[in-house]
């Protein structure tokens, strides 16, 4: 929070006229400047505001409390020295920090920022559908650079039409809530909103399908390729690649969202589309409240002054005491049957303002109704993790089934298992071990047998032992002979 403490210190004009200096420098390649250069600039710049108009050595302390709040970085530089004097004297250069400049174009575009300028990107659907089909055939053909550059297309555009609904949005509200202090302000601009926000519906539900189609083939392409080529060609060297693919994938998985709900929820196309249907509804619903108040002749402003002039004409305190009463109807106590804890204690007969007060509860007081229990609590239900959870369940009962199926066709003599066929029969022998019954304290001469998904398992005792081949090694039943049918 330092790094604001130049928006509101007492010479903040001053301030943000030297930091203006630093960001008038920036956009022409300088980075670095002196205090005489910034003198130079505001000469420049200022435009005759006396808060521009200062010299070199007014900018120096400035440039010093900017480097103390961190908003701007200092070296020295000795080569501006022309003798020995100047040389042991500083000679400071500054520079933005990284910091420091997005804390000043924060500033920046608060103060310069206009209501009139937020507009809804229309024109940004088309330029989505030509960068998701590049994307597509960039990723056909594994062309890494073009992927990187597509990816960060999409992203910087639609986190700009994130940002320009947002602030969109945000004037529409206030220009409704305004309304009714200032009606011709709405009724200047409503054809324009109102044609502005149609529109872009209209192009919002055209491009739909069309930006589906084009995610499709660039999942059809192979969809995980795309944080790999792109951190692989990501000019951010302080991140590791892993890093780089991370965040690459995050932001891929925001993309895929935009265009394509997770589970029951919409995604955020749709959530723009309803937003803006229902942001015209709204619009057309003040428009016709406005209309009838100008209709009717009577609005809340010419019933609040009315009700003014009534107040400013009553001729005594008392007059003005009733016609409040009257109109706002607050003077009346309110009733409540309570009884109290000992009915003996305060006789029926007594007035309540001499009674004593009686404990009520807040639900009571507020509402007129006595407290209850209330309605239990939501449950919240995940019904798309259930249904994920359900049919990974379901896919690994089948895959068990096709193993125990084909352990039972194959045996386990001359051949090598399958890992889905060794956790069968992995399972089929702890059924059948379990399932032996000691005889006369041996447990090598019992015999048991243990089935699943319709294949069973027979251990006999056998003077030889019994060999299994699987993926994961070689079984050893001592002493035991294998039966599967």
């Amino acid at each position: 929070m330092r790094l604001f403490s130049f928006a509101t210190a007492d010479k903040r004009a001053e301030y943000l006229w030297v930091l203006r200096a630093f960001d008038h420098a920036r956009a022409n390649y300088i980075v670095l400047l002196h205090a005489s250069g910034v003198e130079t600039i505001l000469r420049r710049i200022g435009g005759g505001d006396p808060a521009a108009a200062l010299d070199a050595a007014a900018v120096a302390p400035l440039l010093e409390q900017l480097h103390g709040w961190g908003v701007l970085e200092r070296s020295f530089d000795g080569t501006r020295a022309a003798t020995l004097a100047e040389y042991r004297n500083r000679n400071f250069v500054y520079q933005f920090g990284q910091a420091g400049y997005r804390a000043f174009r924060a500033v920046e575009d608060v103060l310069t920022g206009r209501g009139e300028d937020v507009a809804l990107s229309g024109l940004a659907l088309a330029d989505l559908l030509a960068d998701l089909s590049d994307l597509a055939d960039a990723n056909a053909v594994g062309d890494g650079e073009l992927v990187y550059r597509k990816l960060n297309r999409l992203d910087a555009t639609l986190s700009d039409m994130a940002e320009r609904a947002a602030r969109f949005y945000l004037m529409l509200g206030d220009l409704v809530r305004t309304t009714e202090v200032t009606p011709e302000v709405f009724l200047t601009h409503k054809d324009a909103l109102l044609s502005h926000m149609r529109e872009f519906s209209s192009d919002l539900a055209r491009y739909a399908p069309k930006l589906t189609a084009a995610l499709d083939r660039v999942r059809a392409g192979g969809a995980e390729k795309l944080p790999v080529l792109a951190a692989a060609h990501d000019e951010r060297v302080l991140l590791t690649v892993e890093e780089r693919e991370a965040d690459w994938r995050l932001r891929w998985r925001g993309i895929e969202h935009w265009f394509v709900g997770v589970g029951s929820a919409p995604s955020e196309a749709e959530r723009l589309r309803e937003g803006t249907m229902s942001a015209i509804s709204a619009v057309l619903s003040l428009l016709r409240r406005l209309t009838e108040n100008r209709r009717g002749g009577v609005s809340r402003e010419s019933q609040l002054r009315h009700l003014a002039a009534w107040f400013a004409a009553t001729p005594t305190e008392e007059s003005a005491h009733a016609l409040f009463g009257a109109v706002f109807d607050l003077g009346r106590p309110r009733h409540f049957s309570m009884p109290y804890p000992d009915a003996d204690a305060v006789p029926v007969g007594r007035s309540w303002w001499e009674a004593p007060p009686v404990e009520i509860a807040r639900t009571l007081a507020e509402t007129g109704r006595p407290p209850t229990p209330g309605a239990p609590g939501r449950v919240d239900r995940n019904d798309s993790g259930v249904r994920r959870l359900r049919e990974k369940q379901l896919e690994t009962q089948r895959r068990r089934a096709a193993a125990a199926a084909a352990l039972a066709s194959g045996g386990v003599r001359e051949r090598e298992l399958s890992e889905p066929e060794a956790e069968v029969l992995l399972g089929l022998l702890d059924a059948a071990l379990s399932a032996r019954v000691p005889v006369s304290g041996r447990v090598r001469d019992s015999e048991g047998s243990g089935s699943q998904h319709g294949v069973t398992l027979t251990l006999r005792p056998s003077g030889a032992s019994t060999v299994v081949h699987t993926a994961r090694g070689r079984l050893y039943l001592d002493g035991l002979d294998v039966e599967v049918r």
